[in-house]
């Protein structure tokens, strides 16, 4: 199973819209900053941190480099 139809059934079962190309590219460039600025643990919390925030990819993503 590729990772786009992974994040299609994922996105069925949680009621969810499917991330878009640029959505998935800015999450994975926040997970990297966070994994590379601490241990690897941060990446997926902070992906998570930002969702139940509820705040855009582009102002996590910000808030990530600050730290860095």
């Amino acid at each position: 199973m590729t990772a786009q139809q992974w994040l299609e059934r994922y996105a069925a079962e949680i009621d969810a819209p499917v991330p878009t190309q640029a959505e998935i590219d800015q999450v994975l460039e926040l997970a990297g900053v966070a994994a590379h600025a601490s241990e690897r643990i941060a990446a997926p919390v902070a992906t998570w941190m930002a969702g139940v925030k509820g705040i855009s990819l582009a102002e996590a993503l910000a808030a990530a480099r600050k730290i860095d």
